[in-house]
């Protein structure tokens, strides 16, 4: 597996941890009434995880937002500093893709 996810990647991993976290929750108030010490301990231990993913997820998300900010402000840069190389990379791809999209 590949060591650097990338952002799409990483994208998706916070939208399904915020599915997760969602269904937990609703599960935890799902089972408030329920009476038993198993199910009071089991319903403590959840939620402490819960808090603790939650802040994981908003951790990676913060990360994940860097990177992109970062990605675009290098881009930026980029363009800035050499247009012209920048100009000849837009086309070439358009052009494969215009060759690409050409042969369907």
């Amino acid at each position: 597996m590949s060591e650097q996810l990338t952002t799409a990647n990483k994208d998706k991993l916070v939208s399904d941890l915020k599915v997760v976290i969602a269904d937990t929750e609703e599960l935890l108030r799902a089972t408030a009434g329920a009476a038993g010490d198993k199910v009071g301990e089991l319903r403590e231990r959840l939620g402490v995880r819960l808090r603790d993913a939650k802040e994981r997820v908003l951790d990676l998300e913060a990360a994940v937002v860097d990177k992109t900010k970062a990605a675009a402000r290098a881009t930026d840069d980029f363009v800035h500093e050499q247009p012209w190389k920048a100009v000849g990379v837009a086309a070439a791809l358009g052009l494969a893709l215009g060759v690409l999209i050409g042969r369907r």
